[in-house]
């Protein structure tokens, strides 16, 4: 513990302030945003003045916003990336022109924010959560610190109630739809459209790579009612197929006010495709509003040099070990349709560790049958499932889909990662996914050996 307070804070160290941040989990927490109101109310309004690009969607938010930054960044504006949940440290939520937020300014500011979340606690609202207060605490830093041109805004889960719902943006982005957070949003995904879609503001235009019926009717009936431009892919723009090269994927991209050809990616996986025309029609959709200039050649530098860490990133040349965030059945479906394009390899390694409330039949049916290998651990969160029980669920789908499929149940997910690393010989392909919280871990200890 450090030495006294200066002058009276709550906090000395920025490690005290995000290990206080970090327990602030939900207890009989109360949906809606009337709690991020009264934050923003006795914190100034810190929302008010800012540029907000808002993105929501299952998969692929952040894929998005890393395109967006990038492409920004390019063209000569300064840009605040807000997203969820972090990959390595805390401040990796709150970023600035591609660079973590500085631990005094963090520090700083979560000595502003405790004394409100304080005064909240002690009202009928209940206490914020960790998310309602990270959120205010990057509202206070773009506001009051970096003052950006734009911020890149990434909802946490849904839309409608999500604490980031709370600012006006100049153009919304709904990427997908997807079976995941269901015992939140909704059983069917005309629910779960519905909740993403809160995130529409009259006027304001909405760009979306939404594909299911139900939730396009859903999706544009809102739009239609808050008098908001939708932009559909697959109606109003869309990428060509790709051409995968080297040194990643190119694509045509075909909007409403122009063609763009031959945009390149380093991304992998046909959703990223989709994922970077999501990002050029937000792009384009803010240039025909005059809200935006951007020259070509920074707009194609930007979405080649975009990356964005654990999708599809590979880690380790010797074992080849690629890592990729995919924890629902939407993202196991389009992570298998990129090891089956995009990789060549002799047999399939797959370490998996996930989350309880998820669909886990369903994310087993798309990936079980490419795997030679599964290895199952459990992340170290509190909401993880045991690997045990997620070994129960894939028994069974094993001997439907592949039945000389290897199981092996290592809850220890260091343990895990080594028996990984001992299976995976030349030729093959090792890959670690599930929840981001596994992939966090597994990522620092093989790229920042920590």
């Amino acid at each position: 513990m450090s030495e006294a307070n200066p002058e009276g804070a709550s906090f000395a160290t920025c490690a005290e302030a995000v290990e206080w941040l970090t327990r602030l989990f939900p207890v009989g927490e109360k949906p809606g945003l009337e709690r991020m109101e009264a934050l923003m109310a006795r914190l100034g309004h810190p929302q008010r003045g800012l540029r907000f690009i808002h993105v929501a969607g299952t998969n692929g938010k952040g894929s998005t916003c890393a395109f967006l930054t990038r492409t920004l960044m390019r063209a000569g504006y300064n840009v605040g990336t807000y997203t969820s949940p972090y990959l390595e440290t805390f401040a990796d939520r709150i970023r600035f022109n591609g660079e973590n937020i500085a631990e005094a300014d963090l520090l700083q500011l979560a000595n502003r924010v405790k004394p409100v979340v304080d005064e909240l606690k002690q009202s009928p609202l209940q206490a914020p959560t960790m998310f309602e207060v990270a959120t205010a605490i990057a509202l206070l830093y773009y506001a009051d610190v970096a003052r950006p041109d734009y911020v890149v805004w990434e909802t946490g889960m849904g839309g409608r109630l999500d604490a980031t719902n709370i600012v006006t943006p100049v153009v919304s982005i709904i990427t997908n739809v997807g079976h995941d957070h269901m015992e939140r949003l909704g059983d069917t995904l005309a629910k779960v459209a519905f909740e993403k879609a809160g995130i529409i503001k009259h006027g304001v235009p909405v760009v979306s790579a939404v594909e299911q019926p139900d939730a396009i009717e859903v999706i544009g009936d809102v739009a239609r009612r808050r008098h908001s431009p939708l932009y559909l892919m697959g109606r109003d723009f869309a990428p060509s197929p790709a051409i995968i090269g080297q040194d990643g994927q190119t694509f045509h991209f075909r909007g409403p006010y122009r063609h763009i050809p031959d945009v390149t990616i380093r991304m992998n996986g046909a959703h990223q495709v989709k994922n970077a025309a999501v990002a050029l029609m937000a792009l384009e959709a803010l240039r025909h509003r005059g809200e935006l200039r951007m020259a070509d050649a920074d707009l194609y530098a930007g979405m080649r040099e975009a990356a964005w860490p654990g999708r599809l990133e590979t880690v380790s040349d010797s074992p080849r070990i690629v890592l990729d965030g995919a924890h629902n059945p939407e993202g196991a479906e389009s992570l298998a349709a990129a090891l089956r394009s995009y990789y060549t390899y002799r047999r399939l390694r797959l370490m998996l560790g996930m989350l309880s409330a998820k669909n886990h039949t369903g994310y087993f049916r798309h990936i079980l049958p490419l795997v030679d290998t599964l290895i199952i651990t459990e992340p170290e969160w509190f909401k993880k499932l045991d690997a045990a029980r997620l070994a129960e669920l894939a028994e069974p789908l094993k001997r439907e889909l592949k039945p000389d499929m290897e199981i092996i149940v290592e809850p220890d997910w260091r343990a895990a990662l080594d028996v990984l690393k001992e299976k995976t010989e030349d030729g093959d392909l090792a890959v670690v996914t599930g929840t981001l919280y596994l992939i966090s871990d597994v990522r620092s200890r093989i790229v920042r050996r920590s």
